[in-house]
């Protein structure tokens, strides 16, 4: 025999004040650019538990995806960190041609580091598309997938910057280099003849440090907070 459940009045009221919250947060509209939202985040995630961050990043992912650009993604771990943060609401494209069209055309595009193509290397050659978040973003992990937007990040406080070289010389000399001239730098991946390395901090693209920093091209693609 069926058994009605028992009503919960408490839990039913803390149901209601969160949809409530959200309510009027999506009604507030978006920061203006995406430190400004990484700096805010930073301070609400400072003292919560695994569990209470993880459920907060997902319900102020899903609002940053109705106030931001339209997402794209490309490449399967993107579509699951995508849907992770953000819910089922990026659209999948063939490659990375097709991602970074849809920058261009004002979207966002969450793309996947992988060693099988160095579309990140096309950055440098297009300076109105920045790397302005790199997913996972625990500060202890490695980034999976970068996202691309036609917009400027500036410093959060706790970022990681990305960094393009041709030079063929081994990782450890590079670093070693980059290390003499005061930028702590870890490899992430090479293809194509490219090399992409993360450097602590916010690294803007004319800085002085980079001047000699091996290879003959090279260049800043952008920075992303880490949490």
């Amino acid at each position: 025999m069926l058994v009605e459940p028992e009503a919960d009045a408490g839990r039913l009221a803390l149901d209601r004040a969160v949809m409530e919250a959200v309510r009027a947060r999506l009604a507030a509209g978006p920061r203006p650019t995406p430190d400004a939202d990484a700096i805010a985040m930073r301070d609400l995630l400072d003292g919560l538990s695994p569990p209470e961050a993880s459920a907060a990043r997902a319900v102020l992912g899903r609002i940053d995806a109705v106030h931001r650009p339209p997402l794209v993604v490309w490449g399967p771990a993107s579509q699951t960190l995508a849907a992770d943060r953000f819910g089922l609401v990026a659209r999948a494209v063939a490659g990375p041609e097709q991602a970074l069209a849809a920058v261009r055309d004002g979207a966002r595009a969450l793309m996947d580091v992988t060693a099988a193509t160095a579309w990140w290397g096309r950055l440098l050659a297009e300076p109105d598309l920045r790397v302005v978040a790199a997913l996972p973003d625990d500060r202890h992990g490695v980034p999976r997938a970068l996202m691309i937007q036609r917009a400027q990040s500036g410093p959060t406080g706790d970022d990681r910057t990305f960094w393009v070289t041709d030079s063929p010389a081994p990782n450890a000399r590079i670093v070693q280099a980059l290390g003499a001239a005061g930028l702590a730098a870890d490899p992430l991946i090479a293809a194509g003849g490219l090399k992409l390395f993360m450097l602590a901090g916010y690294v803007q693209a004319e800085d002085g440090r980079l001047a000699s920093a091996p290879g003959s091209l090279g260049g800043v693609i952008g920075a992303a907070p880490q949490f």
